[in-house]
C-alpha cells in the first residue's frame, strides 16, 4: 500500500512538473513572439510618417518658386601681387590688410575685373516680381535668374533698400509659380522651419534648390549694421536650419509652405554653416515690397543723435532712477534734435507716450516712424522731467573728413593719439575732430571701463576735445571718476 502511494505521489509531481514546464514554456514562447513582431510605424501616431511627407511636400511646392540669382559687377582695384591663375589679388580681406598697414598707395596701377556673385530670390507674383537680398544684387552689371524649371531670364532691378537689406528684381514671365507669405509675428521658438535656396550655387550644379529643416532658434535678434554702417539688422528670425553663402535672399518657410522669412546672414568663424543663421522676418519685408516694386524710395525718420544704453556707472554717475531709456551721446549739426533742443547728455525715456526701454527700442520708433512726422520725447535733463517736441527728418547719408595732426599721450592706462592719415586708414576714422585710442593697457582704469583701441574720444567731462593738446589739458589734475564721451558713447573711467 505505501508502494503504491509513493508511486501516485511520484506521478502526481512528474504531471506538476510537466504542467508547470510547459506552461513556462508556452510563456516564454509568447514572450519571444511578441518582441520580435514588426513594429507599424502606426504605433507612433503617425508623426514622424507626417514630418516627412510634410516636409516633402513643402520642398516641392515652395521650391517651384525658389530662384537661382547670378550677378556680374566691374569693378577696379589696385593690383599688388599676382596669383596663380594670373589674376590680381582681389580678395576683400587682403584688400584691407594692404588698406590697414600701406592706405591707399597712387603709383599702384588699377584695373577692372569682372566679380561673380550669385545668391537665392523667392517670386511673389506670377508676372516674374521676386524678392531677395539687396547685397545679392548690389552693385551688379548683370543679373542673371534661373528658374527651378531650369529657364534662364535676364533680371532687372526694380527697387532697393541697403538699410533693410532688401531688393525686387523682375523678370519678363508670366504665370509663374509663386510662394504664399505668411504671418511671421506668429512665430514661436521651437517651430520647425524649413531653408530654401541655391548654396554654394557656383559649384553645385543644377536647378532645383536645396531644402534644409530645422526649427526657429530665436526671435528679435539683433545684429546691429553687421560691419556696414547703412545697414539694420534687427528682429530677426534666428534658425539652426543650415543656411550658407548663396542661400541669401531665399525664403524661410514653416511647415505649411507660408514664406515668414527672408534669409540673410550667417554668423561664422569658418565661412560656412555653423548654426546661427538670421533671416529678415516677412511682415518687415512686405511693408517694403511695395514700394519697391513700384520702385519709390523707403524713407526712414531720423532724429539726429549719437544714443547709448545705461550701465550701473552711468546710473551712478549721472545719480539717475530709471533703469530704462537711452541716453543722448552726441547731437549733430543742422539735425533735428539740435533744433528742438535735445542736449548731451539728456535721457530719452518716451517716444508719443511709448516707453523707450532702450537704444533699440528707440530705433525702431524712429526708424518705423516717415520724416516730417512730429512726436514728443520725454527727457530727463539732470533730474528734470520735460518733454521736447521735434520733426523727424529724413535719414542722410554718413558724413566723411578728418583733420590730421600727431601727438600722443596716456591718462589712466590708455595712449590717445590725434587723428592723422595713418590712424584714419587703419581704423576706418571718419571723424572730423577728437582723439583716437591707440593702446590700452590690460587691468588698467581704462580698459575696466570698457575703453579700447580705435575709440574716438569727442569730450572729457563734458568739455569738448578736438585735439590731443585739449585731451591733455581736460584730464591734467582730474581726481575721481572721470565721465568720457566716445563715438561709441560714455564711459566712466576711474581713478584707480
Amino acid at each position: 500500500m505505501k508502494k503504491r502511494v509513493k508511486v501516485a505521489a511520484v506521478l502526481f509531481a512528474g504531471v506538476a512538473f510537466g504542467i508547470f514546464l510547459v506552461a513556462k514554456l508556452h510563456i516564454f514562447q509568447a514572450g519571444c513572439a511578441q518582441e520580435q513582431r514588426p513594429v507599424d510605424s502606426g504605433d507612433m501616431g503617425g508623426y514622424p510618417s507626417a514630418l516627412e511627407e510634410n516636409t516633402i511636400r513643402v520642398a516641392e511646392t515652395v521650391g517651384k518658386a525658389v530662384v537661382s540669382v547670378s550677378v556680374e559687377s566691374t569693378e577696379k582695384s589696385q593690383i599688388f601681387g599676382m596669383s596663380p591663375f594670373g589674376r590680381g589679388y582681389q580678395d576683400d580681406f587682403f584688400s584691407q590688410f594692404f588698406g590697414d598697414f600701406f592706405g591707399n598707395i597712387p603709383n599702384i596701377p588699377q584695373r577692372g575685373f569682372k566679380r561673380m556673385g550669385l545668391g537665392s530670390g523667392v517670386i511673389i507674383d506670377k508676372e516674374g516680381y521676386i524678392l531677395t537680398n539687396y547685397h545679392v544684387i548690389e552693385g551688379a552689371d548683370k543679373i542673371k535668374v534661373k528658374l527651378s524649371d531650369g529657364r534662364k531670364f535676364d533680371g532687372e532691378v526694380k527697387g532697393k533698400d541697403p538699410r533693410s537689406d532688401l531688393a525686387v528684381i523682375k523678370i519678363k514671365a508670366h504665370n509663374l509659380p509663386i510662394a504664399e507669405l505668411g504671418d511671421s509675428t506668429m512665430l514661436k521658438t521651437g517651430q520647425w522651419v524649413m531653408a530654401i535656396g541655391n548654396p554654394f550655387g557656383f559649384a553645385i550644379e543644377g536647378s532645383k534648390p536645396t531644402v534644409t529643416a530645422g526649427v526657429v532658434s530665436a526671435l528679435n535678434r539683433d545684429l546691429g549694421s553687421f560691419g556696414r554702417r547703412d545697414r539694420s539688422y534687427s528682429d530677426l528670425i534666428q534658425t539652426d536650419a543650415a543656411i550658407n553663402p548663396g542661400n541669401s535672399g531665399g525664403p524661410l518657410v514653416d511647415m505649411e509652405g507660408k514664406v515668414i522669412g527672408i534669409n540673410v546672414a550667417i554668423v561664422t568663424t569658418s565661412g560656412g554653416y555653423q548654426g546661427l543663421g538670421f533671416a529678415i522676418p516677412i511682415n518687415k519685408a512686405k511693408r517694403i515690397m511695395n514700394k519697391l516694386i513700384n520702385g519709390e524710395e523707403v524713407l526712414y525718420g531720423w532724429l539726429g543723435v549719437s544714443i547709448q544704453d545705461l550701465n550701473q556707472d552711468l546710473k551712478s554717475y549721472f545719480k539717475l532712477k530709471e533703469d530704462k531709456g537711452a541716453i543722448v551721446v552726441s547731437v549733430l549739426d543742422l539735425s533735428p534734435a539740435k533744433k528742438a533742443g535735445l542736449k548731451e547728455g539728456d535721457l530719452i525715456i518716451s517716444f508719443n507716450g511709448k516707453t523707450v526701454d532702450d537704444i533699440k527700442s528707440l530705433i525702431d520708433m524712429v526708424g518705423n516712424s516717415s520724416p516730417g512726422t512730429k512726436i514728443t520725447l520725454g527727457i530727463l535733463r539732470r533730474d528734470k522731467a520735460m518733454n521736447v517736441k521735434v520733426v523727424l527728418g529724413k535719414r542722410p547719408m554718413e558724413n566723411t573728413g578728418v583733420q590730421e595732426s600727431a601727438s600722443k599721450l596716456e591718462f589712466r592706462g590708455m595712449e590717445v593719439s590725434d587723428i592723422n592719415h595713418e590712424l584714419r586708414m587703419r581704423h576706418r576714422i571718419n571723424e572730423e575732430s577728437g582723439v583716437v585710442v591707440t593702446y590700452v593697457k590690460p587691468d588698467s582704469p581704462a580698459d575696466k571701463a570698457g575703453i579700447i583701441p580705435s575709440d574716438i574720444i569727442l569730450s572729457v567731462e563734458g568739455k569738448i576735445v578736438n585735439s590731443s593738446r585739449d585731451f591733455l589739458n581736460e584730464v591734467k589734475g582730474l581726481k575721481g571718476s572721470c565721465l568720457i564721451r566716445t563715438k561709441r558713447g560714455f564711459f566712466v573711467v576711474k581713478e584707480k
